[in-house]
């Protein structure tokens, strides 16, 4: 009886054994758990101090360039150039057509080095008769140069350009014999108070004595006309007959307002002498100046 107990014991035990690797064998692995990982101060890597962000810079160059083609604005000249001068290089009352570089404080008012015209005319370069609107404005700058009705001598209308308009000092006419285009110049009229000089120093105010001073001898003029005034009909072969360039100048002179009962005995139909005595009484000055080609 005792035998049968011991051997049933040991046969279970074995099943049970069994039984157990069978298990064992057959159920899936479990993965471990995560786990937060244990580190130590000594494994910890500072952490690099953040940069400030840069400035982005005003100027930038660019990439499609090579850097013997970029342009920094440190290389941009930003001077200001001198202002174009009048013709022949003549004095002007204002600093900048003088081409300085002086800058004047306001209410400074710019003088003149010395007291000579400010603007001489010369039968060539901007005057000469291949000028035109265009090279006038670049000149003088196109502010100061218009394309207007003028009073011709008839008592018409024509267009012309005309320097300085607002200003009677610097105020000139210059008329075209292409009025379309204006270009191609025809004729040159200095008047009323304008300080223009004329080839051969010819100026308005100048007596009957200065005149064939500047022409080297006497002159012929027409007589005085209903507006008192005189024309110049031939310089006789003068020093102002034939100036450098190839232009033609003429003359009106009109006689002093108290000498128009005087200038009435000159006929406008007739030439008389400069070095006339009694045309000399008259004592009629130049009043308007001609240039044409």
């Amino acid at each position: 009886m005792l035998r049968w107990w011991r051997e049933t014991a040991l046969l279970v035990g074995l099943a049970i054994g069994t039984s157990g690797w069978v298990l064992a064998q057959g159920l899936p692995t479990q993965p471990p758990p995560l786990q937060r990982p244990f580190i130590s101060d000594g494994d910890v890597t500072p952490l690099a101090p953040a940069r400030k962000p840069k400035k982005t810079p005003v100027f930038e160059h660019d990439p499609d360039l090579d850097a013997s083609d970029q342009l920094a604005p440190s290389q941009i000249d930003t001077s200001m150039p001198g202002a174009v001068s009048m013709p022949t290089g003549g004095p002007h009352t204002r600093a900048a057509a003088r081409g300085t570089d002086t800058m004047l404080e306001p209410g400074v008012v710019a003088r003149p080095a010395h007291t000579a015209k400010p603007h001489v005319i010369a039968c060539g370069g901007l005057f000469g008769p291949d000028s035109s609107h265009a090279k006038l404005a670049a000149a003088f700058r196109a502010k100061n140069v218009g394309f207007t009705q003028v009073d011709a001598t008839s008592g018409a209308k024509v267009m012309a350009t005309v320097l300085f308009a607002g200003d009677p000092k610097q105020r000139l006419e210059v008329w075209w014999s292409n009025p379309a285009s204006r270009s191609a110049t025809h004729l040159i009229v200095i008047n009323g108070q304008s300080d223009w000089i004329a080839p051969g120093e010819l100026h308005l105010g100048l007596t009957l004595a200065e005149l064939e001073q500047l022409n080297g001898k006497p002159f012929k003029l027409s007589g005085f006309d209903r507006n008192n005034v005189a024309t110049l009909t031939d310089w006789s072969g003068g020093q102002l007959s034939a100036p450098a360039g190839g232009c033609k100048v003429g003359i009106s002179m009109r006689a002093e307002p108290k000498a128009a009962s005087a200038s009435s005995n000159f006929s406008a139909d007739r030439a008389y002498s400069s070095n006339d005595a009694a045309l000399r009484a008259v004592n009629p000055a130049v009043s308007e100046i001609l240039i044409a080609y």
